[in-house]
């Protein structure tokens, strides 16, 4: 018995099948002409602005309950924006956390220009984070925690180290430490990136420099995407198309694409530090990696430390965050192995019940409420 129209579903390669191809790619059409129309819409959890500094601000999140725990900063890096924590109100690291009690706080660099080109580490990781730490603690009376993202995590690894009392407890998520660590892994297992950093040189990096000043937002983004081809040409043909019929996924996938499409220029000077002390050199574990003139110092650390790896993190090797173990001398040192990439640690349905419930757990046990 018919109905009368083919199976939608159908596959096989016959007229069927391109029917339902066409018909799927008009839903498409249809879905991403809406979405133009409306606007994507990220990072909508309501927060209220509490200082600001030039182009960096710190911003408080409204709780959804009751605060039981002390602060929380959220730190980026600076190849991209806090918002992934905020992605959407289902993908919202942020609104899991508020919703178990834990007092969310957000560092926003804001958008760098030609000017900003000689500001580096020091001026991230001590000056802005250090008054951003002590706004909070006028603010509340107590020493917040940090959640240090990627390139984040650096800065807060540094100022942990540097400034000890200040550092109520230290959470990093796909955070190298140990940037050569993956060259010992075995055939076939190293960062492609770490590659292409620990190859071009300092002679090649101090020439991409010079030419604009800062490392241009887009060229990183291009970068990114050449480190999975395969995975970007699919995300862009067939896995788009899937999302026809699926709406919320659809809407993940555009909030997702707003958030990649908004990249920062980073400022050239923290950007060296970046590719040449820390990509080609690995300076911060051999202690030559400085802040303020002085050493970094990892055994200083003494806060209690979460360490978030992202399992298949194909920008960041599991290796090289893991490369923090044993180099604080903190007494409470976790690490956290999650079934994702790099960005799927915010956003995925698998870090969904794992991430939010481990911070929350570790925030309460901090006991600074």
């Amino acid at each position: 018995m018919t109905t009368g129209e083919e199976d939608p579903d159908a596959a096989g390669g016959g007229p069927s099948d391109w029917l339902s191809q066409a018909r799927r790619g008009i839903r498409l059409t249809q879905a991403l002409s809406r979405a133009r129309m409306d606007g994507v819409a990220i990072a909508t959890t309501p927060k209220d602005r509490v200082w600001r500094d030039g182009r960096v601000s710190l911003h408080r999140y409204r709780p959804a309950r009751a605060r039981q725990t002390g602060p929380l900063l959220i730190v980026h890096g600076l190849f991209g924006r806090q918002t992934v924590a905020d992605l959407r109100p289902d993908r919202s690291l942020v609104a899991h956390l508020l919703a178990s009690g834990v007092d969310v706080w957000v560092l926003d660099w804001g958008t760098p220009s030609r000017a900003d080109r000689c500001l580096d580490f020091t001026d991230h990781a001590e000056f802005w984070l250090g008054d951003a730490l002590a706004a909070i603690r006028d603010e509340t009376g107590v020493a917040a925690a940090l959640l240090g993202i990627c390139q984040g995590g650096v800065f807060a690894l540094c100022h942990a180290a540097r400034h000890p009392g200040d550092v109520a407890g230290l959470a990093l998520a796909v955070t190298p430490v140990d940037f050569h660590a993956d060259a010992g892994q075995p055939e076939g297992t190293p960062g492609i990136l770490n590659l292409w950093m620990r190859n071009l040189g300092p002679d090649l990096i101090d020439a991409l420099l010079a030419e604009r000043g800062n490392l241009p937002g887009a060229l990183s983004g291009a970068v990114f995407e050449q480190l999975s081809p395969a995975r970007t040409a699919a995300k862009y043909g067939p896995d788009l198309l899937a999302l026809a019929d699926h709406p919320e996924d659809l809407e993940t996938f555009l909030a997702m694409e707003a958030w990649l499409a908004d990249r920062p220029d980073h400022p050239g000077a923290a950007a060296r530090e970046w590719l040449v002390d820390l990509y080609c050199e690995n300076a911060l574990v051999r202690g030559r990696f400085e802040i303020d003139g002085e050493p970094v110092d990892l055994g200083r650390i003494v806060c209690p430390v979460l360490n978030i790896v992202a399992r298949d993190d194909h920008i960041v090797p599991p290796a090289c965050c893991r490369g923090l173990a044993g180099r604080t001398a903190s007494p409470d040192y976790r690490e956290l192995e999650v079934p994702t990439g790099h960005i799927g640690v915010f956003v995925s349905e698998k870090a969904r019940g794992v991430v939010a419930p481990a911070l929350s757990e570790w925030m309460h046990g901090l006991g600074t409420g």
